[in-house]
């Protein structure tokens, strides 16, 4: 399972001084850095947030010799840091933090507080932003990816913003790489358009697939049907108590919660961190049930499952939910019919999978034929897709505001867009196809920026 928990280690960084005694004084930006970094950790740190120091690594807990790299990098991959932040307590180290960083190879966020010593003789103690443009150069020639935030207090909200977003960067990119993805039987004959490259996925990206055939799945859902019947009266009983049920559904309910401890069962024995599923038309002949309901019940307990066999979506839910922390449910809503009076309002819908937290709370929620019925809550929504053609991979991503539109059937939502013509031909023209993940908020900005750690992928925003 997917770990949203992130682990940040804090590097402040000086220049030796020795050379200029009493211009730029080496004790102010040791003391300084302790200062800062005693601030971040105070005031940032949070449920899915904690921070690594320098204490007892490095005698002055501020890097100034390349020396000390060796020292620090043990220290913070003894730590299992996620990523690191560089910090210029006065000019900072060029060749110490590419040196670092480049050891390290995390995600990293450079940064300097406002320079802030000014005396009436004309001194001045740090110049610090000075520092972060030799810093700067010394990662891009190391080919280092980094995250800039701009020069300020770090008390001021430019800062706060900056490592928050950072932090969220660093969870997506933690959570991104070296996936374990369960493939739940072959994808639907007609669907072409899921069609993935296995050996791409490990070659970039170090995803590993993990292949479960339907037999395998028929024998695991037969025992839980004969020898877990308490539990799935009481998921039978709970399921009715969720959703207003219909004569199709009745007679499957104990089936529908055997689909969710199936796929709880699955995530722990194969150690998944998501599972690319068939849902149709193989569950219904081999097991005489639909998955839909219980795919809804278990997102909203965490899990991440993509129906259609849908590789690229699961991924991409992935990616999403990771950048809030695993708070929010993404669901995977396709493009589906323009509204029938504006222009860039669309449907973005599915026959019944969405997570149940997701609905609207003043309209009906039923389960038809075992597969959901709502509509999706008012909200801003973050829309994306990470799609491959011919070999190379993109991911398409912008906003959208809910709208109101005509009632359907399954699980959707109306969703307002800035510019509906230009996702429309963007889908048509490739390489992305109309199966999108959505999730509460905006997230755009932080997106493009976890993708700057996978250079392999191209960044289309569609504003």
């Amino acid at each position: 399972m997917l770990d949203y928990n992130v682990k940040i280690g804090l590097v402040p960084l000086r220049r030796d001084c020795t050379p200029r005694p009493g211009i730029f004084n080496w004790e102010v930006a040791e003391e300084r850095g302790r200062q800062t970094v005693a601030y971040i950790k105070e005031h940032y740190a949070t449920e899915h947030i904690s921070f690594v120091d320098l204490k007892g690594v490095i005698d002055v807990e501020t890097l100034w010799s390349e020396n000390d790299v060796e020292k620090v990098a043990e220290h913070f991959k003894k730590e299992k840091v996620d990523s690191i932040v560089l910090i210029a307590a006065n000019f900072g180290n060029e060749e110490a933090a590419g040196a670092l960083a480049k050891e390290m190879g995390l995600p990293v966020m450079l940064w300097g507080p406002q320079d802030n010593t000014f005396y009436a003789d004309g001194g001045r103690h740090t110049d610090s932003q000075c520092g972060l443009f030799g810093i700067s150069r010394q990662l891009s020639r190391r080919n280092v990816k980094f995250t800039y935030v701009e020069n300020c207090p770090v008390e001021s909200e430019i800062f706060a913003t900056g490592l928050r977003e950072f932090a969220q960067v660093t969870c997506a990119v933690k959570c991104f790489k070296s996936m374990r993805i369960g493939q739940v039987g072959l994808r639907p004959k007609p669907f072409c358009s899921v069609i993935y490259n296995e050996g791409e996925l490990m070659e970039k990206f170090d995803t590993r697939v993990i292949p479960i055939n339907l037999a395998t799945f028929k024998a695991k859902f037969d025992k839980i049907m004969e020898e877990r019947k308490d539990e799935l009266k009481a998921g039978a009983a709970k399921i009715r108590e969720m959703y207003e049920i219909d004569a199709d559904t009745e007679p499957n309910l104990e089936k529908m919660w055997a689909f969710v401890l199936i796929y709880k069962e699955l995530f722990e024995e194969y150690k998944l961190d998501a599972i690319s599923a068939e849902c149709w038309t193989a569950m219904q002949q081999l097991l005489g049930a639909m998955p839909c309901t219980s795919y809804g019940i278990l997102a909203d307990m965490g899990y991440l499952i993509s129906c259609e066999t849908d590789m690229h979506a699961v991924m991409t839910q992935v990616l999403l939910k990771a950048l809030t922390f695993g708070e929010a449910v993404p669901f995977l809503g396709e493009f589906t019919t323009r509204h029938p009076e504006d222009r860039n309002i669309e449907l973005l819908w599915h026959c019944g999978p969405f997570g149940y937290s997701l609905r609207r709370k003043d309209e009906p929620c039923y389960s038809k034929n075992m597969r959901e019925w709502f509509q999706v809550k008012e909200g801003h929504y973050t829309v994306a897709r990470l799609d491959q053609e011919h070999g190379n991979y993109s991911i398409i991503v912008g906003e959208c505001d809910s709208a109101e539109g005509p009632y359907t059937f399954g699980t959707y939502l109306w969703a307002k867009f800035n510019n509906l013509p230009l996702w429309e031909r963007r889908l048509v023209e490739g390489p992305y196809i109309h199966h999108v993940t959505e999730i509460e908020g905006s997230l755009t900005k932080v997106l493009v920026e976890t993708m700057k750690y996978f250079p392999d992928v191209k960044v289309e925003v569609i504003e």
